[in-house]
């Protein structure tokens, strides 16, 4: 991927701030490692502590040497520049996300969050979280490697922002208490899908106007997209799958609805609440 080029002012940096690190083991941590495979988890629904557990000084990459930083900042100032001028053609405003760099845990408006969860996107602060030993797990844990890779995590987490400026994460959060537990996991595969089709989105744009894809690419971001699929994590964690406890799509379907996205390049492409068949 070619990466340089503009940087985004909107990196709020709380590495090394000392923030609680979520402590224990057992059973307990494993179910956290779990939510960690999915995007777009709430980590207000798992985590939160009564008392402060012992914290963890984690020093700061040196300016000018945090290639991790570099890299996030110019994924995210393409997505504010592809996202902005969507917008602009349906005569909408974007408003750019922050976006938080931590290591270990960090404090959203959503509530404590620990690096078990993996990236998320909180629409209480309209922030994207990221601990950047993500990517180490993206290549290591779910063989995903690649810059593209690590971009369309970034752009799927961006894609829920896109969804709350529309308005569609209120009026899924609103339909989801009123029903049962399988019409909220219903309503959260439709809406995981559609972040990863925002995320096609922009990549189809931002390759479109300013060239940053090259050999492998797209393929890098297909494989992400596949590792993380409920059925493949199911089949590697319980050795079965069991499609009615789906929260994000199958590998399939993730990847299915971001090349959909990324063909088309349209944003109302991705209507995965009309869409008959995921």
């Amino acid at each position: 991927m070619r990466w340089t080029g503009r940087r985004s002012g909107n990196i709020e940096d709380r590495r090394g701030m000392g923030m609680p690190l979520v402590a224990g083991g057992g059973i307990g941590s494993i179910i956290l490692v779990l939510a960690a495979l999915f995007f777009g988890f709430d980590p207000s629904v798992i985590l939160q502590t009564d008392s402060p557990p012992p914290t963890t000084q984690v020093p700061a990459a040196s300016p000018g040497q945090d290639d991790g930083r570099d890299f996030v900042a110019v994924v995210l100032a393409d997505t504010e520049d592809t996202w902005a001028e969507l917008f602009r053609r349906m005569n909408r405003e974007y408003q750019n996300p922050k976006l938080v760099l931590f290591t270990g845990s960090v404090q959203s408006a959503c509530g404590m969050a620990g690096a078990a969860v993996g990236p998320f996107y909180c629409p209480g602060d309209h922030k994207v979280y990221l601990d950047l030993e993500f990517f180490r797990d993206l290549r290591s844990r779910f063989r995903a490697p690649g810059d593209f890779a690590q971009a369309y995590v970034i752009a799927h987490e961006v894609g829920h922002h896109v969804q709350s400026l529309l308005g569609i994460s209120e009026k899924v959060a609103a339909t989801r208490q009123r029903g049962d537990r399988a019409t909220a996991n219903a309503l959260s595969v439709r809406q995981e899908l559609q972040a990863d089709c925002f995320a096609g989105v922009w990549a189809h744009h931002a390759n479109r106007t300013r060239q940053v894809l090259e050999q492998g690419d797209l393929e890098e971001a297909l494989g992400a997209a596949a590792a993380i699929g409920d059925d493949r994590l199911q089949r590697q964690t319980q050795g079965r799958v069991a499609p009615e406890s789906f929260t994000h799509g199958s590998s399939a379907q993730r990847v299915r609805w971001f090349k959909r996205g990324f063909d088309a390049g349209a944003v109302n492409q991705c209507d995965t609440f009309r869409a008959e068949q995921l």
